[in-house]
């Protein structure tokens, strides 16, 4: 794209008439003008309210269910006590009970943690966000929505990391909770499954995530640093 303001202004309207028309971003050149924003800070800082407002109103016109930030993050917290509560539960059973709330606890984090890893290192690297999602029926996944402008105004190194902190959440559950398996007395096989478990996650994401998820969009990112 050649990186003009006539090109980038024609290309944000483009990009709000087919918000406008229900047609998504697809062929407009959004996504241009956003890579251009984010290997130069000054365009970033020029655009990035525009480009988030329309990144928004893409977004939601995609998602199946949109959750206030507030209202999702509750959820998000109480879902994560629910899986710790039932992971302390089995402590006090026994037998296969013990065994089935501690892989119910197991599922619930690994359920409720990928958001909140997203929302609390972004924060904490200077990104806001604006509310929790479900994705279209072909990609039923939750997610919690960046705010564009902040993520565009911020060093590409942090998005990046942002961006891995989702799966490095997820995926180090099953090997935290080992740990937890051995303290509450359960079957020596518990253990070996939650090393397995969290090992095929890791092989997952090395064979799927690094080409089109979370560990897709760090690689991009850290190409952003690296050229900046």
């Amino acid at each position: 794209m050649n990186v003009t303001s006539p090109s980038i202004e024609d290309s944000l309207a483009k990009a709000e008439s087919a918000v406008d028309s229900g047609s998504g971003l697809s062929g407009t050149g959004f996504w241009d003008v956003v890579a251009a924003a984010k290997r130069n800070p000054e365009l970033a800082d020029r655009y990035a309210d525009r480009i988030a407002a329309i990144d928004e109103r893409a977004h939601r016109q995609w998602a199946a269910l949109v959750i206030p930030l507030w209202l999702g993050t509750l959820l998000a917290w109480v879902a994560v006590l629910i899986g710790l509560g039932l992971v302390w539960w089995a402590y006090d059973l026994n037998g296969t009970s013990a065994v089935i709330a501690f892989f119910a606890g197991t599922g619930v984090l690994l359920g409720s943690t990928h958001g909140l890893g997203h929302l609390v290192v972004g924060r904490l690297l200077g990104m806001r966000f604006t509310y929790w999602f479900v994705g279209e029926v072909k990609q039923p996944q939750p997610g919690v929505k960046l705010d564009y402008a902040t993520y565009l105004r911020t060093p590409p190194r942090r998005r990046a990391w942002m961006h891995a902190s989702g799966a490095l959440t997820t995926k180090s559950i099953p090997f935290l909770l080992i740990g937890a398996a051995l303290a509450a007395d359960l079957p020596g096989w518990v253990p070996v499954v939650l090393a397995g478990m969290g090992t095929a996650m890791v092989v997952t994401d090395v064979l799927w995530s690094t080409k089109a998820a979370d560990w897709k969009k760090f690689q991009r990112e850290m190409e952003f640093a690296q050229g900046s």
